[in-house]
């Protein structure tokens, strides 16, 4: 059966890229499974959001904001899968409950700490995409996205092993 719909369901829209990720991960294999587990691993991963020069004017005032919401593409996924088993985790969850890369639609959301701009380069922290990812937006992270009393749903309560000490 076919609906058609007036809110544009059925509808195929077409992304372009509009800049790549440099990361120190060159493969999804080469970030450790345990470092998705730990609340702030990639907090020091350090990176470069390369946006393309056609779309270089768009990043004017981008330097006022701390941290930047990135869209991007899961362009290494290797087909959709609507149930996934997370790092730790023995027991499988639907797809859209987790940060899985494998998609209906293969699209990431991450949030970096921008530490820098020269001209389309943006140096920030809190890289975890692979070497290439293709950009295909950047949003300002802003007030209105900080939120109060979320909640975690099968997160919520897991054990979440303490972060490596650094040796002294």
């Amino acid at each position: 059966m076919s609906v058609k719909s007036r809110t544009g369901a059925g509808r195929r829209f077409v992304l372009k890229p509009i800049g790549i990720v440099h990361s120190p991960f060159r493969e999804p294999t080469d970030i450790p499974r345990d470092m998705n587990r730990l609340p702030r691993a990639f907090t020091k991963v350090r990176g470069a959001l390369e946006i393309f020069p056609e779309y270089a004017e768009g990043l004017k005032d981008v330097g006022a904001f701390s941290h930047l919401i990135v869209t991007f593409a899961f362009h290494k996924s290797t087909g959709a899968k609507l149930l996934s088993k997370p790092p730790g985790e023995t027991r499988f969850r639907g797809v859209f409950s987790t940060r899985s890369p494998h998609r209906p639609n293969a699209l990431g959301l991450t949030v970096v700490k921008l530490a820098s701009r020269k001209e389309n380069i943006l140096a920030v922290s809190g890289i975890d995409m692979v070497e290439g990812t293709p950009i295909l937006d950047i949003k300002p992270y802003t007030a209105r996205d900080r939120k109060s009393g979320i909640r975690t749903g099968w997160i919520r309560g897991r054990r979440v092993p303490a972060p490596p000490r650094a040796n002294r």
